[in-house]
């Protein structure tokens, strides 16, 4: 019997053997392209757990035959950075191509450790492909983000995970042995969440817990072997997924009460307490907005108070914001209006400024018309102007539609009044 777990049987070692992922590695694909041409450039792969992340680098450094050296971010230095780049150094000569080195959960290295990469990166002693759970953006060092490419994994899809299941009981040399068969496939699917680790896990507690029987994968032997083994199942800390998501839901639903208690879950756990901060500034934008303009002003607040207090104090300011977030007035308007902008700018690209608006800094522009009729509306009663600033070929589109919170009836009013009825704002 292999000492393996089944998740690291079944890893993939090429990309037709991979599933998922096709936006990245199907053919013709733009990652599998530049692969195949065997030209690489340092990136980031950004994506939920058990998505491929780190199978996809190792499927790279064999098809290209380079030296592969690996570092998880929870448990290494930079002291253990310098020396695998010394290490690198040592392979890197003549025309070699550069050694990969992949860093797992690279959000999670501070910024001196990222600050340590960048020689190297910059000068080719290595090419680095870090993998993340978290935006980039906000995690990594802008630096070395400029120098990466940023590629982003799914969730793996229904389809993608009844053909890993079925491949993994037909293919994989423990449970060919066994006769499985597959009856039911909605608690397998909803308790996998997209990852398949999560789901080869499943499927192998299911049948270590039918020794020498005939084994029936159905909802409730799913449930039931889950119930008994949660800590297995749950053996990386995924589940913190779930409680990030049930606390932004319980904020957004306006209940304090969950809020609470589910950030009490994640301090519990261990969770970084910059990642819930984080998130709740994000919320304070996303889901609150122009209700309540001071909900950013504290969540950015905690944000930095959390950096500079550390735990156990800070679950106290953590808690006060989480409660004020829950019981503010919650909007979605900013968020929305910036969609829809983003999303018609990409169907009629750059369409020409009005030439009132123009900046006209020498006579030659002047003399075209830039700035012309132009209205300073600060010369002008209310210090409002009635003047087209949209192109031509949008005016009149309407991307901030206030909602029906206080504040934006206040705000609808003050519209209403100057545009009359322009916008659609009456």
């Amino acid at each position: 019997m292999s000492n393996k777990p089944l998740a690291e049987r079944m890893r993939p070692t090429d990309f037709d053997s991979y599933i998922g992922q096709q936006h990245l590695i199907g053919k013709n694909a733009v990652l599998r392209k530049m692969v195949e041409s065997g030209y690489l450039q340092s990136m980031l792969f950004w994506g939920p757990p058990g998505v491929g992340k780190t199978t996809l680098a190792n499927i790279i450094a064999n098809k290209l035959n380079r030296p592969f050296f690996s570092l998880s971010a929870v448990n290494s230095g930079v002291k253990d950075v310098r020396e695998i780049i010394e290490k690198a150094k040592s392979k890197h000569f003549f025309d070699n191509p550069s050694p990969i080195l992949f860093i797992d959960e690279i959000h999670r290295f501070s910024k001196s450790q990222q600050d340590s990469l960048l020689g190297a990166v910059e000068k080719g002693t290595v090419v680095l492909i870090g993998a993340t759970t978290e935006n980039p953006s906000f995690e990594v060092i802008t630096p070395l983000l400029s120098r990466c490419q940023i590629y982003i994994l799914k969730s793996l899809d229904e389809n993608n995970l009844l053909e890993l299941a079925n491949k993994a009981i037909g293919a994989d040399i423990e449970l060919k042995k066994l006769n499985i068969k597959i009856e039911e496939t909605e608690a397998l699917l909803r308790f996998s969440g997209g990852d398949a680790r999560k789901l080869l896990n499943i499927i192998e507690l299911v049948t270590n817990s039918f020794p020498n029987k005939e084994i029936s994968i159905n909802n409730k032997n799913v449930v039931d072997v889950l119930q008994q083994n949660i800590a297995t199942y749950d053996k990386n800390g995924e589940q913190h997924y779930d409680i990030i998501s049930a606390f932004i839901k319980s904020i957004r639903g306006s209940d304090p009460n969950a809020a609470v208690y589910y950030l009490a879950r994640m301090l519990a756990g261990g969770e970084d307490i910059k990642f819930i901060a984080r998130r709740m500034l994000i919320l304070a934008a996303e889901d609150i907005g122009i209700a309540n303009p001071n909900a950013l002003l504290l969540a950015t607040n905690c944000f930095e108070a959390v950096n500079i207090i550390g735990m156990p104090e800070s679950r106290i300011i953590l808690s006060e914001v989480a409660v004020y977030l829950a019981t503010s007035p919650k909007s979605n308007s900013s968020y929305m209006a910036i969609d829809d902008a983003l999303t018609l700018v990409e169907k009629t690209g750059d369409l020409p400024v009005p030439l009132h608006l123009r900046n006209a800094p020498t006579k030659l522009m002047k003399n075209i018309g830039y700035g012309k009729e132009y209205k300073y509306a600060h010369s002008f009663e209310n210090n409002f102007v009635d003047l087209e600033f949209l192109p031509d070929k949008i005016s009149g589109t309407c991307f901030y539609t206030p909602q029906t919170t206080a504040k934006e009836k206040e705000i609808l009013a003050f519209l209403a009044q100057r545009w009359k009825g322009k916008y659609g704002y009456k």
